[in-house]
């Protein structure tokens, strides 16, 4: 019998299969520093981090990975990044294939359009702009890594931490400045700041969005309501973290900087945060205050369709119109003057739930087969949901139930958490059925 897999259990198994690639690859001698072969949970922990694109890692990248370690790492990176649907399909037009109608719709799911006549051209776009973004980057980080690692290293150091920074996974080779330092040695370093935000930035707006404004330019009013929707929560998250960041930490990770780095880091914590996972500042110092207040940045994360992780910018928008239409008898939730279909509010409250439940869950996991701190482990579960890779140090000493629940919590973070759940349940239509309804008092 012929089985017949949804559009959401092809992508879920498109990144399986990414992920089981990596593990091998990773498995070989070749891989490591030292030319022995690395632990399973390292290499499937590892694997599974890139290809989902999240950051968290058991071992240091750049001193415990060789060249070609590397190499495998950033390549499950940009495939992760960009979706496997999307490398697929440049496979497809490098060989003049014909890309049939349902790789058309997996594809439109996958970056979560519905312009299904349109997709090739926004394929083509997703790629040639994500090359030119990558190759910018690396120019301008290559100014500062070349005289400090020598050409060939700053080079090539430039362009892996573009494509990490673009595809907002957050893994980084400054460890050969200093075990799982991050940029920690940049914290004042403007190029290099302001070069990565701009990648996680733009990777994080998402591919439609892109689209819209190449199409339109400025002109506000011609805008798709996501895009304006996007936009504003974007600036209003980088403003509100940069400026909690700043009030939280300038007695603590911030207290002996210059005022102009005590900005800077501010506004590199609340890029970073949603889901980019590179930091400038030593996270495990981080006042309970800061801790929370990236805790709630990385559960956001950045915009749909894009490489970025966390429930989206929109999610959180829909749900707080909602509750403030509840508030006030509104009986149709409408935002910048538009009202929000039902089928939408009820998406956006069930990505919320379930990514809640995950994160909890996972917490609770760790909690109970280990003894770490409540807010480290619940910093590191919305780290892995939220694909975003930040940590207070506790990665590399999780357990391998804990160590696997992390690895659970970073795919069903990249997949999506509701396409995780639909692709282990779902099944073909049935008969609806309907029942009584009955009241119920709430709140």
């Amino acid at each position: 019998m012929k089985v017949k897999f949804s559009h959401t259990q092809i992508i879920a198994l498109g990144f399986l299969i990414l992920i089981g690639l990596g593990t091998l690859l990773l498995s070989l001698p070749i891989a490591t520093a030292d030319g022995t072969r690395a632990p399973l949970m390292t290499t499937l922990f590892t694997a599974v981090s890139a290809s989902c694109v999240t950051g968290l890692v058991l071992q240091d990248t750049a001193t415990y990975w060789s060249a070609f370690g590397k190499t495998v790492i950033i390549v499950l990176i940009q495939i992760g990044g960009l979706g496997v649907m999307t490398i697929s399909t440049l496979f497809f037009l490098l060989l003049r294939q014909k890309v049939g109608l349902r790789q058309r719709e997996v594809l439109t799911e996958s970056i979560n359009t519905t312009a299904v006549g349109d997709i090739m051209r926004l394929i083509r776009l997703i790629l040639l702009g994500t090359a030119v973004m990558e190759l910018a980057g690396a120019a301008l980080l290559a100014i500062r890594f070349i005289p400090r690692f020598g050409p060939g290293m700053g080079i090539a150091y430039a362009l892996f931490h573009a494509i990490s920074a673009f595809c907002n996974a957050g893994f980084d080779l400054m460890g050969v400045i200093a075990p799982y330092s991050s940029f920690t040695a940049f914290s004042g370093d403007w190029l290099v700041n302001l070069t990565l935000i701009v990648l996680i930035v733009v990777g994080g707006l998402g591919f439609i969005v892109w689209d819209d404004l190449l199409k339109n330019g400025v002109h506000f009013r011609r805008w798709r309501f996501q895009t304006r929707l996007v936009l504003a929560g974007t600036a209003v998250l980088l403003l509100g973290g940069t400026l909690l960041l700043w009030l939280m930490e300038r007695q603590h990770t911030a207290a002996n900087l210059p005022a102009g780095e005590q900005f800077l880091t501010s506004l590199f914590g609340a890029v970073t945060a949603r889901t980019a996972g590179f930091n400038t500042v030593d996270t495990a110092a981080m006042s309970d205050g800061g801790k929370f207040t990236t805790i709630l940045l990385m559960f956001i994360g950045g915009s749909p369709g894009s490489t970025a992780g966390g429930v989206k910018t929109t999610t959180v928008a829909v749900i707080l119109v909602m509750a403030v239409g509840a508030v006030t008898h509104r009986t149709s939730p409408v935002l910048l003057g538009r009202r929000i279909p039902d089928g939408v509010l009820h998406k956006a409250v069930s990505v919320v739930v379930i990514n809640l439940s995950f994160a909890l869950a996972g917490t609770l996991i760790l909690c109970g087969g280990q003894d770490l701190p409540l807010t480290d482990v619940l910093f590191e579960c919305v780290s892995a949901i939220g694909t975003v890779g930040m940590t207070t140090g506790i990665t590399r000493n999780l357990n391998t139930v804990s160590a696997l629940t992390i690895i659970l919590l970073m795919y069903a973070g990249r997949v999506g958490s509701v396409s995780f759940a639909m692709a282990l349940i779902e099944r073909r239509a049935r008969p609806a059925v309907t029942y009584p309804t009955e009241n119920l008092t709430i709140g």
